[in-house]
């Protein structure tokens, strides 16, 4: 990564990395081409197009589909490029159709390959028209091949049967528009899909997860996927998700895991421009942006892996009997996009837990907070410090005050309705796995609401150490619900300690 004058370059072979067997390749052939209009290509992309375009023994391509994760500004515009670029010129395929998510960056596609076809002699002179129509781009050359650029949309491609299909911006690409675009290379002998784009961005990267989650089954397995050529730029953060001989997550503030990440450092990002980004970005969009650490949505068939549908369903009971005390908690989505206030309470043997509110945004919670404190008067708040919901704790300490107007002395401080306790980490591993004890021993019951039914569907773990919490990201859905249920369970347990009496200085003394 480094070379002789300490310089620091980006690393060319990918983390995650799974291809089909293959014979031979015409991407050097793409590689000359692209580099006959001065488009040079770095090591990396070389390689991706090395082994996308692999051929099996009788010709047809060894990867049908072949997807490029790496974060932004590296140069997979590069790729798609010259993979376009063969298309039309070298592997006379019929129709190749681009699509992007928004229509500005389809249209950018169109330019930048119009600028390369037109601005050299030897491909402008094989090109019949160019349609520059909004919403019509296209190339299409004398031997009668297209290339058409659209933006994504339910019924984008629809009427297309297409040879090749470039998905760019592939972090948004879900069920509607492969519902659209997939069938237009039905009718065709050898077809071949491309993804390019950055990590995950959580439920908008449905394609995406499933194809990350087939590489990642491949490298684990140590068998290739049959199928599909996945390359991904970014650092480990999970032991989990590491390569087979990999021991250690990497280090996001390194310079080494911006290498690692980022095949283009030292040829067109530099470190000074990426510790700007950090300063200004934080470190999870930082993460997700520039260290390729991305949210990835659960796929349907992995539904309520943590917690069977059927074990959880058959804890539905809504005749129970609550009895005194309860214990509220509080979570929020990490984009603090949805907050959840839960309750439990005991129930005979078991324990009653409950979603009251589960609303968008959190400008609501501490108003809501005070009414239900005032109403069933709990024997606790719970939030966990560390979460989203850490953000509500001076709020909520604030609003859940007597009114200081009420009976106090001048230099009283007004009480608390109802004490706050705030989790730490071996708290919140204690929660879960209290929790999911007692719902393997029939010891909780429920309501059967929707919210916590479908942020249980798609619950996941996450590692901490020997034990586990809940995973509050790549789940693709609001999994505060669960969360907040967790943490109610375990505070109508927990010891509260009381608040310590001021002893006046002469009973000290008798």
């Amino acid at each position: 990564m480094r070379d002789d004058a300490g310089r620091l370059y980006g690393v060319q072979q990918p983390r995650i990395e799974t291809v089909p067997p293959f014979v031979s390749s015409s991407g050097q052939e793409a590689i000359e081409l692209a580099a006959s209009v001065d488009l040079v290509l770095d090591p990396w992309q070389q390689h991706a197009l090395h082994v996308g375009l692999g051929e099996r023994e009788d010709g047809s391509w060894s990867a049908f589909e072949v997807a490029v994760n790496v974060p932004r500004q590296n140069g997979k515009g590069g790729i798609i490029e010259a993979r376009e670029l063969a298309g039309l010129f070298l592997l006379d395929e019929p129709l190749i159709i681009h699509s992007a998510h928004e229509f500005k960056t389809a249209l950018e596609g169109f330019r930048r390959i119009e600028s390369l076809i037109t601005n050299y002699d030897h491909l402008r002179k094989r090109v019949a028209r160019v349609r520059r129509t909004t919403g019509e781009e296209a190339i299409e050359l004398l031997s009668g091949q297209r290339l058409r650029f659209l933006a994504r949309s339910g019924g984008s491609g629809r009427g297309f049967t297409g040879k090749t299909l470039i998905l760019d911006e592939d972090m948004i690409l879900g069920d509607d528009a492969m519902g659209a675009l997939m069938p237009t290379l039905a009718a065709v002998e050898d077809p071949q899909v491309w993804y390019l784009g950055s990590a995950g961005i959580g439920a908008l990267s449905v394609q995406l997860a499933r194809l990350r989650a087939r590489a990642l089954a491949a490298v684990e397995a140590g068998v290739p996927d049959p199928s599909l050529a996945y390359l991904e730029w970014s650092i480990n953060p999970h032991v989990r998700e590491c390569p087979k001989g990999c021991t250690e997550h990497d280090d996001p503030e390194a310079p080494e895991s911006v290498a690692r990440a980022n095949p283009a450092l030292g040829y067109r990002l530099s470190l000074e421009h990426t510790d700007r980004e950090r300063r200004t970005m934080g470190p999870e969009i930082f993460g997700r942006e520039r260290l390729g650490v991305g949210d990835y949505p659960a796929d349907d068939d992995d539904a309520w892996a943590v917690i069977g549908r059927d074990a959880w369903e058959a804890l539905e009971d809504a005749d129970g009997v609550l009895e005194d005390p309860v214990a509220f908690a509080i979570d929020v989505t990490p984009e603090r996009s949805h907050a959840s206030i839960c309750v439990a309470a005991r129930s005979g043997r078991a324990v009653h837990v409950e979603v009251v509110d589960n609303r968008p945004g959190t400008d609501w919670v501490v108003q809501r907070a005070r009414e239900l404190t005032e109403k069933w008067a709990p024997r606790c708040w719970v939030i966990d410090t560390g979460g989203p919901a850490g953000a509500l704790i001076n709020d909520l300490t604030d609003r859940l005050k007597v009114d200081p107007d009420e009976d106090l002395d001048e230099d009283e401080e007004p009480e608390l309705l109802a004490p706050i306790v705030q989790m730490k980490t071996r708290d919140v591993v204690q929660a879960v796995g209290q929790f999911y004890d007692a719902v393997a021993a029939g010891r909780v019951v429920h309501l059967g609401q929707a919210p916590l039914a479908t942020a249980l569907a798609g619950a996941r773990k996450r590692e901490l150490g020997d034990a586990w919490a809940w995973a509050r990201r790549g789940v693709g859905v609001d999994i505060s619900p669960l969360v907040a249920v967790t943490h109610a369970r375990w505070g109508l347990f927990v010891e509260i300690e009381e608040p310590e009496e001021e002893v006046e200085p002469w009973v000290a003394y008798g």
